[in-house]
């Protein structure tokens, strides 16, 4: 029993003594930790305090010599524009930059030397700061005006696009409804059905053309908000997103396939547009055609012309059967030329357009220029070759036909001419083209414009229309020799005999009839032709690419002797290139009676 009490006594003390020593040595510590902070405390200001009296004597003899030097100016006054808070910020951090500055240039100006004056070159120093210092203060002012410029520009984009969020809500919510109701099946009735119909056709016509918030009406607001509940009835009623991100996949790839097949029928429609005859030329044919039988037979051919085998005269040809394209291409040469009575035209044409060619050119002579109106079955030595000429890898009729390809046959055709200009019924001349005579042909046959320049408009390759994989023609030609273009061309007939291209384009010919070496057409053949019997043009004299290509350079267009409209999108047609039929259009006559009646205008 003794024990046990013994035992209790000793547990009260040890519990006592537990709790006195959790009480006190707390507070013990705590003592401890603020004597040294107070002692921290109050070491600190002692140095602090001394600092800030050497500063303010320093500061004292700064404004005593500022006062000296110059007075003092009052603080500029400030005014804050509501809305315009980052301009604020940025002038006060200008204004902050420029007193720094000013009191780096009073701190430079109390350096004193050991008599207690300043030394002549820190009075230099100061001076010349003073005198830089507006250069700086008004530069900074119109950086400070360009971002406050800049940033009122983002302030108004930002508002903008928050001003219009309701049309964006009102185009999202015509989309969605759309996307419901092709969920639905094609021939359901459901009232929910109705609602997505008749909503998005009201709200199509509320909306129109408005492209702001500040032109949606009160109605339109109240469409919106039918039309939210609508589509909150239809979210709840297709809830299965696995289900919808199938359907619409398959929406997506059915999209995609009717965009391909829009796309091909417009390439067919637009390919087909470049093969037909407009009813405005169709009509002034036939008007010509009718005129010229209505003739005296004495007064259907032109007069007599001694100049058309003159070899010493600048000789053009034109294949065509488009009466006012090879006007065009007469008129623009005549009026670009400084001597158009050296001008001789060759225009060959077919049978079917002979007399309306001839009938035009009759009533309009090319002033004191020549010209001789031909047609192609006239040549009866071509005849032997016409079987030939046919068997062409196309349809096209641009490709097969042999006025396309009479241009091989030119020293047959001319047999007493030694140079001539060939021309595409597709080209305006700007330029006097005598300088083409001079050119130095260096013993080749053709001169043109080359064509293999990466990143022209104009660009193409011989691999692009050639067949390099057939060994022959990889061992006969470098795919990488340099491409030339059609439509402006200097030939040597002389050199061309001498040469026997022709016979060389008729192998070339019967080749590609019989295996696919090259693509359908007069080009690819002939770049083979006239393969290393090419001389270079400056690009300056023929200029491609205004028939397909909507981005080329104007100031190379107005510097060209020659344009080139090749391409589907010749002028004469409604699919031309609305920015530069102008080119074209200015050497037509719209006043002449015949086009007035044929309905042709500008």
């Amino acid at each position: 029993m003794v024990l046990i009490k013994h035992i209790r006594r000793c547990t009260r003390r040890c519990i006592i003594f537990f709790l006195a020593a959790s009480v006190f040595v707390p507070i013990l510590l705590l003592s401890g930790s603020l004597r040294q902070f107070d002692s921290e405390v109050w070491e600190e200001p002692i140095e602090d305090l001394s600092s800030i009296k050497y500063r303010t004597d320093a500061q004292k003899l700064n404004t005593m010599k500022k006062e000296e030097g110059e007075s003092l100016k009052e603080p500029q006054l400030l005014v804050y524009r509501g809305g315009d808070l980052s301009s604020m910020v940025s002038y006060g951090s200008s204004e902050g930059s420029t007193r720094s500055e000013q009191s780096g240039y009073a701190k430079s100006s109390t350096k004193m030397s050991g008599n207690g004056t300043n030394s002549d070159s820190e009075k230099e120093e100061y001076q010349q700061a003073q005198v830089e210092k507006p250069t700086v203060t008004s530069g900074k002012k119109e950086m400070l005006k360009e971002m406050t410029g800049q940033h009122k520009q983002n302030v108004w984009s930002q508002t903008r696009r928050v001003l219009d969020k309701k049309v964006k809500e009102i185009k999202d919510q015509l989309i969605r409804a759309k996307a419901y109701l092709k969920f639905a099946p094609p021939s359901s009735k459901s009232q929910l059905a109705k609602d997505l119909r008749l909503g998005s056709k009201e709200l199509e016509q509320a909306v129109g053309d408005s492209t702001k918030d500040s032109d949606l009406s009160r109605s339109v607001l109240q469409r919106m908000k039918a039309m939210k509940i609508t589509l909150s009835k239809a979210n709840y009623l297709y809830r299965e997103c696995p289900v919808m991100a199938t359907k619409l996949r398959a929406l997506t790839c059915n999209a995609e396939e009717e965009l391909q097949a829009e796309k091909n029928q417009v390439t067919f429609l637009v390919q087909l547009a470049g093969r037909t005859i407009p009813k405005s030329l169709h009509c002034l044919a036939m008007r010509l055609t009718a005129e010229y039988f209505a003739l005296q037979p004495s007064k259907m051919e032109f007069p007599s012309q001694p100049k058309l085998h003159d070899p010493d005269l600048f000789h053009f040809a034109v294949f065509s059967n488009n009466i006012l394209a090879c006007a065009v291409v007469v008129n623009s040469t005549v009026s670009s030329s400084s001597e158009p009575e050296k001008i001789v035209f060759h225009v060959v044409t077919d049978s079917l357009n002979l007399p309306a060619m001839s009938m035009w050119f009759l009533l309009n002579p090319p002033g004191k220029s020549t010209i001789q109106i031909q047609t192609i079955d006239s040549f009866e030595w071509l005849s032997k070759h016409g079987t030939t000429l046919q068997k062409q890898n196309s349809n096209d009729p641009r490709y097969a036909s042999a006025l396309n390809h009479l241009r091989f046959y030119l020293p047959e055709v001319f047999p007493l001419l030694n140079k001539i200009v060939f021309l595409d019924h597709d080209v305006v001349v700007q330029s006097d083209l005598a300088g083409l005579w001079s050119v130095n042909m260096k013993g080749k046959v053709n001169a043109a414009v080359e064509t293999c320049e990466k990143g022209e408009h104009s660009f193409r390759q011989m691999e692009m229309f050639v067949n390099f994989s057939d060994p022959t023609v990889a061992n006969k030609f470098d795919r990488r020799a340099c491409s030339w273009a059609f439509g402006m061309n200097m030939f040597d007939l002389q050199e061309w005999r001498r040469e026997n291209l022709t016979g060389v384009y008729q192998k070339y010919l019967q080749r590609g009839s019989k295996k696919p070496d090259w693509e359908a057409g007069s080009l690819p053949l002939g770049w083979v032709t006239f393969y290393n019997h090419t001389v270079s043009l400056d690009k300056k004299w023929h200029v491609l690419g205004l028939g397909y290509d909507s981005d080329v350079s104007l100031a190379d267009i107005e510097q060209a002797a020659v344009i080139h409209f090749d391409g589907i999108k010749k002028p004469w047609l409604d699919i031309g290139l609305e920015e530069y039929k102008g080119y074209w259009k200015k050497y037509v006559d719209y006043k002449h009676p015949y086009l007035q009646q044929c309905n042709m205008h500008r």
